[in-house]
């Protein structure tokens, strides 16, 4: 973690990095289980987008990156069919 990030913690970083993995280990369960996927994936683009920022550029940014796609990639995927019709206005067919 970027010392400028550290500074912006209100609590100290070990209990930021429990914090993290009990955030992944549920977004994994999530996902593994298929209880609501797309939420998860979302929850987990928006985790890896903050890595990304805090972490800076280092030899694990391109795995980061490869996960924030495929997390996308899962949203994408498995949106509910009632998101799909607010995104582009398509009535649901009987």
């Amino acid at each position: 973690m970027q010392p400028w990030a550290a500074g912006l913690l209100p609590i100290p970083l070990s209990q930021a990095m429990i914090g993290t993995a009990i955030l992944d280990i549920t977004i994994g369960a999530f996902l593994l289980f298929d209880f609501l996927p797309w939420l998860a994936a979302l929850v987990g683009a928006i985790h890896l987008i903050i890595v990304l920022t805090v972490s800076g550029i280092t030899d694990i940014t391109v795995r980061d990156i490869g996960l924030l796609v495929g997390a996308l990639a899962i949203m994408i995927d498995s949106l509910p069919q009632w998101v799909l019709n607010k995104i582009w206005f398509i009535k649901k067919q009987l």
